[in-house]
């Protein structure tokens, strides 16, 4: 199975040159630093910063320097800040070019939900309703099954929605799956995942693509 990192690494592969991208909390965060090398890329944090980079190497942390999830980052050169204000603008005026944001479940329409579990204590839904909303492409950044080794690609989702058919793409530790009208389509396998434990795992409708490779790294 993919790490949280391969995970990341994966999903990097979708990146183009002169992308501004968004990224969620946890394993999105990731993808910052494996940005393919001589690419530009500029990526928005919600909480008012373009031009965001990698993660710090221990010791050089500046606390004043944070991405939406309160982590310490780094930043390149040409990056800006901003309020809030003008950062939900920027999102919501469809500048965004691709959202990676991470999920609690994902229904085989494209449905999200990734927000609130119910009885548990949460601060609020924060910027993932515009981000889903108004992004022109949405990659899920996932774990497929959850601690009990249920599946989390479900016909339906069961928890609070955060946005509708909107999600295009998932990467999880089993693979890499595009959503179309047919559901679920299987395009990659995790190393050493076979297709019979995928179909296992995965509760929502499943394709399997006629050229089904195994993801190198």
């Amino acid at each position: 199975m993919l790490t949280k990192e391969q995970i990341a690494e994966r999903i990097a592969r979708e990146l183009k040159d002169g992308m501004y991208v968004n990224l969620g909390i946890g394993i999105p965060t990731l993808v910052a630093n494996y940005v393919p090398k001589g690419m530009t890329i500029i990526l928005q944090s919600e909480n008012g910063l373009l031009g965001m980079g990698p993660f710090p190497y221990e010791g050089e942390e500046d606390p004043d320097l944070i991405n939406a999830g309160k982590q310490t980052i780094t930043t390149l050169p040409g990056s800006s800040f901003f309020d809030s204000a003008m950062s939900f603008g920027m999102i919501r005026a469809g500048k965004v070019n691709l959202t990676v944001l991470g999920a609690m479940e994902v229904a085989d329409n494209g449905d999200i939900a990734n927000w609130k579990i119910p009885g548990k204590m949460v601060k609020g839904m924060g910027g993932a309703m515009d981000l889903v909303a108004s992004a022109q492409n949405i990659i899920v950044a996932m774990q497929h099954t959850d601690k009990a080794g249920n599946s989390k690609l479900l016909p339906k989702c069961s928890l609070p929605i955060t946005g509708l058919a909107c999600v295009r793409k998932i990467v999880s530790d089993l693979g890499v799956f595009d959503i179309n009208a047919q559901g679920f389509l299987l395009l990659e396998t995790a190393p050493g995942v076979s297709v019979d434990y995928i179909k296992e795992k995965t509760l929502g409708r499943l394709q399997i693509a006629d050229d089904v490779k195994e993801i190198q790294f």
